[in-house]
């Protein structure tokens, strides 16, 4: 065929249109610039990226476009994070010629279009990293050639489509970070040519199908963070072709399928997370390329039947949080091992410290902790040259720290503590220039903290809680500079703060409580800008604050409890994000200064156990972050300030042991967050205000010691929370009320010594959880004993005394097997004593004279028959014949010794010599004749 002949001038004119760059390619009937422009009108663009897609230039030069090689078509779009937002428009299934489309990375909203399922020769679509929502468009499936699908990290849902299974050229399939549910399509199987599946972080459940044996080109396979379950396929051991399989934090149980073992070409297995049980197959040991194998958190038993010297590559294994027990293999490592991490914390693994371990040289992270492993720690720990994590906490390792653990030059963090470690921590460990961290706390170490730990400069960590060091705290403390937390509590540390501490200028958390340490605060704490928590409680620390203390902008929490400091509290500015100030039982005097309240982050404020005084802040009431004042035990005077109420968090309000006076404000009841009120020991007056029973948090109202008057308000039946009411020693009157049943958490109640009235209501009876005490004593109480108190079976104290109780003590007390003391005396109690009461005092029943029995006198004794009463002349006659009587018994009983005596006389003169004898017995003779004369003139004989 000849060629076409051009005349000239048409031949200008072409050449002049290319020179000038046509709008529109393929010739003046093209629209795809239309459809561009179209599109771009329905995004919104901040960034200006579209600003040349305009009909002044040629579309080949458009951001983002790419155009065949004779400038055709347009094949690709790529607007990857352009910063564009709005929709992605329908219009797209004009550009048929595309075979990239992304727009990932950027902001766009709404739904996936169906209409990109005409997009035939779409190879690549990347919409991923959006905010798109609604469904995966079955149209997808009609893409043939469609070879990358990824369109994760956004808002889709519903189920997964499974006309994707109709992409039989699929390479890479990306749906991760959706919220995509239902379960895996079967259909995935078709996909042969499949090389990456990710579908982590989505709701699937169900299943992980069989079927996945079909995608025989499978290399990456994750679907961790998920909700499968069953069991792991068999068939997943036949994609031989699998590198990377991730099904971590999924609901996979039953066994690890002993398939696995044979992915020849797997180098990652992530298994954590799952329900999997029974032992590790052995057939895993034949992943000779393996490099990480993570079988965490599971349920896996038996013994480590892993084997480092089979898996040669192996970098990275992750046993722990199962059940594995025994110890670790002699023949685990092999001295040429390529193992760096190890992990087998939280299992039932026994024995001494595993010195097979030491084998594997390369070991960097070695996590042995919360196991059951003993003994010593082996010096030739020191072989770990590698080492930069030691963790053997919560074991039961036992004698003395190493020295030798000095040697290991990389170590950076030494996790020891809760074990049963003594001796004294050994200099060496100074010689760890690299160390940031040392935990000891909770062993058994004692002796001085050593000078050399300061040469470890690069030190972020310190924690030695619980120990028995002693001495002093290093003079050289401040050459760690980048100490963060220091940690000495719960020792047995003396002497002052050394003044370098406030050299540590990145110090943020220093906790010394609990120990001996004396002195005052040194002026160098102004230099801690970064401490935020000083806990210096249990000391015997005197003197002032220093004034730069409550300047240290960082500050959120102070206690400095159970000292001796002294002075005023004096903060000049305060820390904004101050939450917690307790300075209980020190010897703060003078007022609380009202610019504490500067501090508008507040939460806990407690001076109790001092000798402030003055009145409460009225500022107190802008501290609405609130939920803790203890102000009790002080000298505080006047009135509840009624800014307070605004501090509507307030969980517990005691001002207790002051000489606060008033009334007890009513908007106390607007509180509803409050659990604890202690007013007790103060001069308030006034009625209890019925408003409390709206404090329906409320767990203790303790009032007691005041000057109340007035009734128990019936709206404490609201209070169901409360555990302890105390009004005793006030001026209460009334009758208890009835709505007190309603307190059925109750297990202290204290009504004693006001002057409360009437009886005791049988209601009391279904407070059922009473156990601490009931006390209603020294009250106006009458009428009997309700035997509903027989139902506190719980009940340990009952006192009723001086009331005006009567009737009988009910039997339905011998129930209360809980009761260690009660006291009934002093009422009008009569009857005879239930069988348990002989357990207690005499005391307990003592002012009831009519009560009977056991431990007091026998009922049976204390009712005999009375005598008759008689006459006064027949009691004067029987008076008269007994002293008649009596006198005639004395008059014989005279005779008879005086006859007695003589007899005796006549025997002693009979056995003398005969001197003097005549004269005393005519004597004694005279003497009975005047006797026996006078006896006859009485008896008339």
């Amino acid at each position: 065929m000849g060629g076409i002949r051009l005349s000239p001038l048409r031949l200008f004119l072409m050449v002049l249109s290319v020179a000038l760059g046509s709008t529109l390619i393929g010739g003046d009937d093209s629209t795809e610039s239309t459809w561009f422009l179209r599109i771009k009108s329905e995004l919104v663009d901040p960034n200006g990226a579209l600003d040349n897609w305009s009909r002044k230039s040629h579309i080949c030069s458009w951001y983002g476009l790419t155009c065949s090689h004779d400038q055709a078509d347009v094949v690709g779009l790529n607007l990857s994070g352009s910063g564009l937002s709005g929709f992605i428009s329908p219009e797209f299934w004009h550009l048929v010629s595309l075979g990239t489309l992304d727009l990932s990375s950027n902001f766009l909203t709404g739904s996936i279009p169906s209409e990109l399922g005409k997009l035939q020769n779409l190879r690549t679509l990347l919409l991923y990293s959006n905010s798109l929502s609604g469904k995966i468009p079955e149209e997808i499936g009609l893409l043939k050639k469609l070879q990358v699908l990824r369109i994760g990290d956004n808002m889709l849902s519903g189920e997964i489509t499974p006309s994707i299974g109709n992409l039989t050229e699929l390479r890479v399939l990306g749906l991760a970070y959706c919220q995509f549910d239902g379960g895996m399509p079967l259909s995935i199987g078709n996909l042969k040519f499949l090389v990456s599946v990710d579908l982590q972080k989505n709701n699937l459940n169900g299943l992980l199908p069989e079927e996945i044996h079909g995608c025989a080109n499978l290399e990456y396979f994750a679907a961790s963070n998920n909700r499968l379950e069953g069991a792991i396929p068999a068939s997943l051991g036949n994609v031989k072709s699998l590198k990377i399989v991730n099904l971590a934090n999924n609901s996979f149980s039953g066994s690890i399928p002993v398939e696995l073992g044979r992915l020849s070409n797997l180098k990652y297995l992530n298994l954590l997370g799952n329900e999997l049980s029974g032992e590790i197959p052995s057939e895993l040991n034949q992943l000779v390329q393996l490099e990480k194998l993570d079988l965490s958190m599971n349920k896996i038993v038996g013994t480590i039947s892993l084997f480092n010297s089979q898996l040669k590559n192996l970098q990275t294994l992750v046993l722990s949080d199962n059940d594995l027990a025994g110890s670790v293999p002699n023949n685990f490592c092999l001295n040429n091992s390529n193992l760096q991490q190890l992990f087998i914390a939280r299992n039932n693994l026994s024995g001494k410290f595993p010195t097979e371990l030491l084998k594997c040289t390369s070991l960097q992270q070695l996590d042995l902790s919360d196991n059951n492993f003993e003994g010593d720690l082996p010096s030739s720990l020191q072989e770990l040259q590698n080492l930069t994590d030691l963790l053997l906490n919560n074991n039961s390792f036992s004698g003395n720290l190493p020295p030798e653990i000095g040697n290991i030059s990389k170590l950076e963090n030494l996790y020891l503590f809760d074990n049963f470690i003594m001796g004294r921590i050994p200099p060496e460990i100074g010689k760890l220039q690299k160390l940031r961290s040392i935990y000891l706390y909770d062993n058994q170490m004692s002796g001085l903290m050593p000078r050399e730990l300061t040469n470890c400069t690069s030190l972020t960590t310190i924690d030695f809680f619980g120990n028995h060091l002693t001495g002093n705290i290093p003079e050289t403390i401040g050459e760690l500079k980048n100490l963060i937390l220091l940690q000495l509590r719960q020792n047995e540390l003396s002497g002052p703060i050394p003044p370098s501490l406030g050299y540590c200028q990145s110090l943020q958390i220093l906790a010394l409580a609990d120990n001996k340490l004396t002195g005052t605060l040194p002026p160098t704490f102004r230099f801690l800008s970064e401490l935020y928590t000083v806990t210096l409680y249990n000391n015997s620390f005197e003197g002032p604050l220093p004034a730069s203390l409550f300047l240290l902008k960082s500050l959120k929490i102070i206690n400095f409890s159970h000292n001796r400091f002294s002075g005023s509290i004096s903060p000049r500015l305060g820390s904004n994000l101050l939450t917690v100030v307790d300075l209980t039982n020190n010897s703060f005097s003078g007022p609380i200064p009202a610019n504490l309240a500067m501090s508008k982050n507040l939460t806990r404020i407690r001076f109790a156990q001092n000798h402030l005084n003055g009145r409460i802040p009225h500022e107190f009431g802008e501290l609405t972050e609130l939920n803790f004042i203890d102000l009790s035990f002080n000298n505080f005077t006047g009135e509840v300030a009624p800014e307070l109420a605004c501090c509507e968090k307030l969980q517990h309000l005691l001002l207790n042991n002051n000489q606060l006076s008033g009334r007890i404000p009513s908007w106390l009841g607007d509180l509803e967050e409050l659990g604890e009120l202690d007013f007790s020991s103060n001069n308030f007056r006034g009625n209890i205000p019925s408003e409390f029973g709206r404090c329906t948090n409320l767990l203790k109202l303790s009032l007691q010691n005041n000057n109340l008057s007035g009734k128990i308000p019936e709206e404490i039946g609201n209070l169901t929370s409360l555990n302890v009411l105390d009004l005793q020693r006030n001026n209460l009157s009334g009758s208890i009320p009835t709505a007190i049943q309603e307190c059925k958490k109750l297990f202290e109640l204290r009504l004693s010594e006001n002057l409360l009235t009437g009886t005791i209501p049988p209601e009391i009876g279904k407070l059922t959880e009473l156990q601490v005490i009931l006390d209603l004593s020294n009250n106006f109480l009458s009428g009997q004993i309700t035997s509903s108190l027989g139902n506190l079976m719980k009940l340990e104290i009952l006192n009723l005394s001086s009331n005006h109780l009567q009737g009988q003590v009910p039997s339905s007390l011998a129930k209360l097997t809980s009761l260690h003391s009660l006291n009934l005396s002093k009422n009008d109690l009569q009857g005879q004593l239930p069988s348990t009461c002989s357990e207690f005092p005499l005391s307990s029943f003592a002012g009831n004279n009519k009560l009977c029995g056991p431990p007091l006198l026998s009922c049976l004794y204390s009712k005999r028959p009375e005598k008759k009463k008689i006459s006064n002349a027949a009691a004067a006659f029987i008076i008269v014949a007994i002293v008649s009587t009596s006198a005639l018994i004395c008059f014989i009983l005279i005779y008879i010794m005086m006859r007695m005596w003589c007899n005796l006389t006549r025997l002693s003169i009979s056995t003398s010599d005969g001197k003097g004898s005549d004269q005393e017995r005519i004597r004694e003779e005279e003497t009975w004749a005047v006797y026996d004369h006078e006896e006859k003139k009485r008896t008339g004989k």
